[in-house]
């Protein structure tokens, strides 16, 4: 479903949350809401490629692993309904109060659309009332709405009770079921063990019992080759993840990242077991990671649980205890708040895990964490006091040379490069910066976009840095920036003149700001490669129910027409229509990038109403077979390119045939709209649209936005109406479309796009949306006339492009001037 239903659905005057996309950071979130309406039922909501899939729960879930509950699939509504609390008023559509009766985030393996296609969503979710394993299941039943069953997986989150059960403070547990402790009994249970605790902390030596160091600073590791030797350090595996900082007070925790982000919404299940631990009050420092099945951290299957694409299980390990029960433990020995925090911790990993170490033999570790691939080993003095910053007592050694630079400037692209050609980073020297060379390498489509856009935001006139007299480029070739971007680079040493050899761009150091800079060293993320295109899987699947077109069928006839395919396909954001059980099965569209989706598939953020979002896009025929290999069969681009996503380049109108019309009414309609649009200084070229119509196509320079583009096309289509209203309309109201042509005009609103020429339609007979010469149209024996064995034969015989010079076409829209 799309946010026109939802806006079809809603009156002028509602309280409900406009159907606009609001940008979330982190992880999808759920949200489930108690609605008084005529019929009393909770909404239960998945967010999903921007917007939040919604369910009507009649009686509720229930958490009884195994028991079904019916739930009817309903319009999508936008983000920000999430929040959503109140009163909708008698006369509108679901007139009755809501409340949010449970919120967090949701997680599955891989991409969810595909599945919810299939009709079958396995996830977890992580919120106050609701958590563990759940399924929703499409039923056959047939009924004017999609039918489904929410199921609780059989976990530890499973309880003899309905979400009725959970309305009330005092709802109780099964005590025959284990479940997460609840809050209430955490800040209990701790209360009653918090004086043993603070005796405990009190007796350390150094321990001042003068209140926690709330907001407390992190110490810092400095970089050395090798750890130090000698019974008077101590050392621990570095782990690969996200440090995060915990004060708990009064039994709430906040978790903050080491430059101060807060994230305790987006860390629920880590929150809840901080504030499950046996006190009320704790200063904890440890790392956020996910574990592969042999101790290491992965930091990449991290990222995907905090985009919300897999299940994997966080943990934080725990290192520090800075605080606990109200004493401040920074100027106790660093051994004794270790030896406390194990015991506060307890021996069982959970969430929150205990990051154990050992005394002395640190070359010998360092050497074994070579072996295991761990990234390095950070060492500390074992009586050090726990001094925020960086004062020698914490050094870290690492297996890589990498380091960590800001950027203060950047090159222009050349070739086939856009963005930037390379970054230019430097070092803190004192008070300035030193210049440390170039990186052009390492570099995916995604990220140059997101670089790019993030830096042109900080440009600047003068210079961070000093070029070096053997600079092979001047300073006016230069686009300076704010040195306030960390880069993590690897390289093979300096060269005689002091700068970076041979230097690769690793990531975007997101956690760090440039006053954490100082020669510190970090390794490498894991590569990842990506030479060659994706295989395709399943290639005997057969993609029409009415043909015998296999998915090896679509990448192959996709890779023959390449080459009229991509100039109007590539550098547009674009949506797919997907169908992963052939065209026979329900299939979706999708807008937004997935990284699932492939390394070819790049990311374009597009500012909406409230905030940005990632579309997605290729540049090339590697993209467009990944989006294949994830069964697409459809590409509809946006009528702009990603270089100048605001100022429309083409124009599209679409003839849409109603019922009695026939074929050689509509080859008259789009000759008229021809020469309609010729009377006014406008050339235009035709495509059969593989549906029911023809497409009257007009490229033009960029120039004018989309308000103007659109109000342009709705003028000409009124006008054509006005003149004919016995052939055509204007307005895509059906009861009025019989025996006349819809001149559809919204596909040229900002976000509304039209199948690519070249592009199978994901319909019966597997027709493709075939673009001709005018000359052409007669000969056409109506809109599906090319299957896919035809399309490419034709492809195959043709001596040029039928739309070759529309990238060539210099002309503006009359009414604007332009």
């Amino acid at each position: 479903m799309a946010l026109h239903e939802y806006s079809r659905k809603r009156r002028p005057g509602t309280p409900e949350p406009l159907a606009g996309v609001v940008s979330r950071g982190h992880r999808p979130v759920f949200v489930v809401q108690l609605h008084h309406a005529s019929s009393r039922h909770y909404d239960f909501r998945l967010e999903m490629d921007g917007v939040l899939k919604s369910w009507a729960v009649p009686k509720g879930p229930s958490l009884r692993a195994g028991e079904k509950r019916l739930a009817v699939e309903v319009e999508d509504h936008p983000l920000d309904y999430a929040g959503f609390e109140g009163d909708i008023p008698e006369g509108h559509y679901g007139a009755g109060h809501v409340d949010v009766f449970d919120h967090g985030h949701w997680a599955m393996e891989g991409d969810p659309l595909p599945a919810l296609a299939r009709g079958k969503l396995d996830f977890t979710l992580a919120g106050e009332k609701l958590s563990g394993g759940w399924k929703l299941v499409r039923t056959g039943m047939q009924g004017k709405q999609r039918q489904w069953l929410l199921i609780k997986r059989d976990d530890a989150h499973a309880s003899d009770q309905d979400a009725d059960d959970l309305l009330g403070d005092e709802a109780k547990p099964n005590p025959r079921h284990a479940r997460a402790p609840s809050r209430r009994r955490t800040s209990t249970k701790a209360s009653a063990h918090g004086g043993r605790w603070k005796r405990k902390a009190a007796d350390l030596e150094g321990a001042r019992a003068k209140g926690l160091p709330m907001g407390f600073e992190p110490v810092l590791a400095t970089p050395r080759d090798a750890p130090p030797a000698g019974e008077h350090w101590l050392h621990e595996i570095k782990w690969d993840g996200y440090r995060v900082l915990a004060d708990l007070f009064q039994g709430k925790a906040v978790l903050r990242s080491r430059n101060g982000l807060d994230w305790t919404d987006a860390l629920p299940e880590v929150t809840r077991a901080v504030e499950a631990l046996p006190v009320t009050e704790a200063c904890l420092d440890g790392e956020l990671v996910v574990l592969e099945a042999d101790g290491r951290s992965d930091f990449a299957e991290l990222q995907r649980v905090l985009e919300g694409t897999s299940r994997a299980r966080l943990r934080y390990l725990v290192f520090d205890l800075p605080g606990l029960a109200g004493v401040d433990l920074r100027d106790s020995p660093l051994v004794e708040r270790k030896r406390l925090l194990q015991a506060l911790v307890g021996e069982t990993p959970g969430v929150v895990a205990y990051s154990d170490h050992i005394v002395g033999h640190g070359a010998k570790m360092f050497e074994e964490t070579a072996k295991a691939g761990i990234e390095g080993v950070v060492s500390k003095r074992v009586d050090s006091a726990y001094r925020s910053g960086r004062s020698g007592d914490w050094v870290k050694s690492k297996h890589a040379t990498t380091d960590e630079f800001a950027v203060v400037g950047f090159t222009e692209p050349k070739g086939a490069r856009w963005g930037f050609g390379s970054l230019l980073v430097a070092s803190p020297d004192g008070t300035s910066w030193r210049y440390m060379g170039r990186v052009g390498t390492g570099f995916d489509e995604r990220t140059l976009a997101a670089l790019h856009e993030r830096l042109i935001a900080l440009e600047q006139s003068t210079a961070p840095v000093e070029l070096p007299a053997h600079a092979p480029f001047s300073r006016s070739s230069v686009t300076w920036v704010k040195p306030e971007v960390v880069v993590q680079l690897a390289y093979r040493g300096l060269g005689k003149e002091g700068l970076l050899r041979q230097s690769s761009f690793q990531r975007v150091r997101h956690d760090k700001a440039v006053g954490d800079l100082g020669g510190t060293r970090s390794s490498p993320a894991p590569q990842r490669s990506e030479g060659g295109h994706m295989p395709i899987t399943h290639p005997d699947r057969r993609m029409f129910a009415d043909s015998p077109y296999t998915k090896q069928d679509v990448a192959d006839y996709y890779r023959a027409v390449a080459d009229y395919l991509l100039p109007e396909l590539v550098r547009r954001p674009l949506s797919l229509l997907r169908c992963p059980d052939g065209s026979q099965s329900p299939c979706f569209f999708q807008k937004h990038h997935a990284d699932s989706l492939g390394p070819h598939v790049h990311a374009i953020a597009l500012e909406q109403k409230s905030g940005r979002e990632d579309y997605l896009y290729v540049d090339g025929i590697e993209g467009v077979l990944e989006l294949v290999q994830m069964n697409t069969l459809e590409l509809h681009p946006w009528g702009a390119t990603t270089d100048s996503p605001e100022t429309p380049d083409r124009l599209v109108f679409d003839l849409d045939p109603g019922d009695g019309v026939a074929w050689k009414s509509v080859v008259a309609a789009a000759r008229e709209v021809r020469d309609r649009l010729g009377e006014i200084g406008l050339e235009s070229f035709v495509r059969l649209s593989g549906g029911k119509g023809l497409h009257v196509v007009v490229p033009m320079r960029p120039g004018v936005d989309w308000n103007q583009a659109r109000a342009f096309c709705e003028g000409f289509a009124v006008a054509m109406a006005t003149q004919a209203p016995d052939r055509y309309l204007a307005s895509m109201a059906k009861a009025k479309r019989k025996g006349r042509i819809f001149i559809d005009w919204l596909r040229n609103a900002r976000g509304a796009t039209s199948v690519a020429s070249w592009s199978l339609r994901a319909r019966p007979g597997a027709p493709v949306a075939v673009p001709l010469r005018w000359e052409e149209l007669g000969r056409v024996a109506g809109p599906g006339a090319y299957d896919l064995d035809g399309a490419r034969r034709r492809a195959a015989r043709l001596k040029d492009d039928p739309w070759a010079g529309i990238g060539r076409v210099d002309q503006a829209l009359p009414d604007f001037g332009v």
